[in-house]
């Protein structure tokens, strides 16, 4: 286990913008950032992240919390194990305590799958380095392909031996379940109870997610006289999809948001030869059709994607599917191919860094003039080919969500086509039509369906509001964001007069967790909801210790469930800023402008609502009894002058 020391280092040194910055583009907003949901498919921000409270929440997802949550959600890993990452990142040493037996039997299945993957990929590594035929066989390979000992090192580049079981023998001596060895694809199970390395002969290159942990391989084999395919894959496993990883990402996340572009190339070399010579910010699809996760992991870092092609590439046309889907990402696409005969790989081996930015400047092409000339030269002067052409490249316009960019490209694309604008402006508008009338008609379907279910089932209910939910959440959302601020409440007291009770205003100052507590005191009023009522019990000890109360200490000491609806109700307030409404020449009133009236309100909404809870038990007490109602009445009758009391109280404040 990690030591609590350790795991205190790593709360102190971690900043919750630094480390959501790894996988997110955050821009600034107000004193808060903003960006990209990395949980669900958008295109307008709603992801918030707040440097002041070290806390963030997407507001898409309803999914929120510390750094350390964040990690945990995004990556999937355990508690422990974000701590080690972060632990990592800082620099910091982790200091361990002695696991026990139990704890060790807790891992699950997919974190043993992650713990396999790690020992294969250090082992093909040992295997490159440390051993004869890794030497003479794999690492020769790579240093043909013209790849620097560092580049190796970097990239954890391996070799698995040509032997049938030479891995799974280790693996199985070392102490790994052959099940999850099965499972990773690391090792094929035949029925009789043979087992064989899958990857056997091969140099290896490990997969990484956006964080660094290894979730599958690509190996190439060397033997060209073996009948197998070239580059083999791990197989789809419960750590690995493939249409949802990109190649060299972890190594490029950085360099791809501050750059503010990504270069999309085909296979595993081209990433590593551009990382080579200086250009970091590189991904690959790693030979697999792109697909809108893939591209999703790009866009949370940037708009702007430049899409390499091979000089030869066959298929070109097939390729630019991709581009299409792209599009449809809200993304700027850019297209550039290499001379005949090279690809990335061979054209960064044989030029320098400043040659091949300067060829990258040069020759890429936004995607229309390159479609619109490579469809062109297809078409040569065949008419039908030509208009087969033109409405192919519409139809690539027509996935762009910007309106403004559409007339830009179709303006180009009448200028490259030799062809009207009005004429492309129609084809786009029968597209949008089309689309348009799928939609309603599949929308109409889904309303019908909808009906019959409801009428085969039960009558449509309405929500009812849970007003006694919302006024607590209401209380803990006011000690979370001002427990300890010191305000002036303005309060009426009940006096008696000479022509009996009268409301007397009195102002006094107080911090708002002893107004609060005081006050719910007071009525003998405790909190329904199990959650806030605990959180209520943590605030009041927080305020009354004697250590200094912040949110970022306090969030460390909760339970996981406690402090998402900690953060949820911290960053609430916060989303209305995505909305940007000083832009909009609309000012918004701060919350605590006037902080003692809006507690006063909100107490005595609470206490109102209770009494009139209470008196409709009451009334239902009276309607059971036929007979010694008198009491019940009285305390109804009391209850009804109280309540009207506050009403009194309540208008005075608002």
């Amino acid at each position: 286990m990690i030591a609590k020391e350790t795991i205190d280092k790593v709360f102190d040194a971690t900043r919750v913008e630094d480390v959501i910055g790894d996988f997110v583009q955050l821009k600034k907003s107000g004193t808060n950032y903003k960006g990209l949901s990395p949980f669900t498919d958008e295109r307008t921000p709603s992801f918030m992240v707040s440097p002041v409270k070290q806390i963030w929440k997407d507001f898409s997802s309803g999914k929120g919390g510390n750094a350390i949550a964040f990690i945990m959600e995004h990556e999937h890993f355990t508690y422990p194990e974000a701590i080690r990452y972060l632990a990592k990142k800082y620099g910091i040493e982790i200091e361990e305590t002695e696991q026990t037996d139990e704890a060790k039997e807790q891992a699950n299945e997919r974190e043993s799958m992650f713990v396999v993957s790690e020992f294969a990929q250090e082992n093909f590594e040992h295997n490159l380095w440390e051993t004869g035929a890794g030497k003479a066989i794999g690492l020769s390979y790579f240093k043909e392909r013209g790849f620097l000992d560092s580049t190796i090192r970097k990239f954890k580049l391996g070799y698995s031996l040509d032997e049938w079981d030479a891995f799974t023998k280790t693996a199985l001596d070392k102490g790994y379940q052959l099940e999850f060895l099965e499972k990773t694809g690391l090792t094929i199970v035949k029925e009789e109870g043979k087992h064989f390395d899958r990857f056997k002969g091969r140099v290896m290159f490990p997969i990484h997610s956006m964080s660094g942990r290894v979730l599958g391989f690509g190996g190439r084999i060397l033997d060209t006289q073996k009948k197998a395919a070239k580059y083999l894959n791990s197989p789809e496993s419960d750590i690995y999809h493939k249409s949802k990883v990109l190649y060299g990402i972890y190594h490029a996340k950085q360099a791809i948001a501050k750059e503010d572009s990504c270069y999309l190339v085909e296979g595993y070399t081209d990433v590593i030869q551009f990382h080579q010579n200086g250009i970091e910010n590189v991904v690959a699809s790693s030979g697999t059709a792109l697909t809108p996760e893939q591209i999703r992991l790009v866009n949370r870092l940037t708009k702007n994607i430049t899409v390499l092609f091979d000089g030869d590439a066959a298929g070109l046309r097939a390729s630019l599917r991709g581009v299409d889907l792209i599009l449809e990402q809200g993304m700027n696409v850019r297209v550039c191919t290499f001379p005949e005969g090279d690809d990335p790989d061979s054209f960064a081996r044989k030029n320098s860094y400043d040659d091949i930015k300067a060829y990258l400047a040069e020759n890429a092409q936004d995607f229309i003039q390159f479609k619109a000339s490579l469809l062109v030269k297809e078409a040569k002067n065949d008419p039908i080919k030509k208009a087969d052409t033109i409405r192919d490249i519409v139809g690539s316009i027509a996935k762009i969500p910007d309106r403004i960019q559409q007339e830009v490209y179709l303006q180009e694309c009448s200028r490259i086509m030799d062809i009207s604008e009005d004429v492309l402006f129609n084809t786009l508008a029968q597209l949008h039509n089309k689309e348009v009338k799928e939609a309603d008609k599949n929308y109409k379907k889904a309303r019908q369906q909808q009906a019959f279910n409801v009428v085969k089932n039960e009558p449509l209910q309405q929500t009812k509001v849970d007003r006694q939910y919302l006024l607590e959440r209401k209380i803990i959302e006011l000690l979370l964001l001002y427990g300890e601020r010191s305000t002036v409440f303005e309060d009426m007291v009940l006096k008696e007069t000479e022509k009996g009770l009268a409301m007397e205003q009195q102002e006094f100052e107080a911090r708002v967790f002893e107004k609060i507590y005081l006050d719910l005191q007071e009525d003998e009023v405790e909190l329904s909801n199990d959650i806030f009522r605990n959180i209520y019990a943590s605030l009041m000890e927080a305020f009354t210790s004697e250590k200094a109360f912040t949110i970022e200490t306090y969030l460390q000491e909760l339970e996981p469930t406690i402090s998402a609806e900690v953060t949820s109700i911290l960053m609430d307030e916060e989303k209305y800023s995505l909305d940007n409404w000083e832009s909009k020449d609309i000012l918004v009133k701060a919350k605590d402008h006037d902080l003692g009236l809006l507690i006063n309100e909100t107490i005595l909404s609470l206490r109102c609502y209770l009494i009139e809870n209470r008196v409709e038990d009451l009334k239902a007490q009276t309607l059971q009894n036929t007979e010694g109602n008198t009491e019940l009445l009285e305390e109804a009758m009391h209850y009804l002058q109280l309540k009207k009391v506050l009403s009194e109280k309540l208008n005075r404040v608002l």
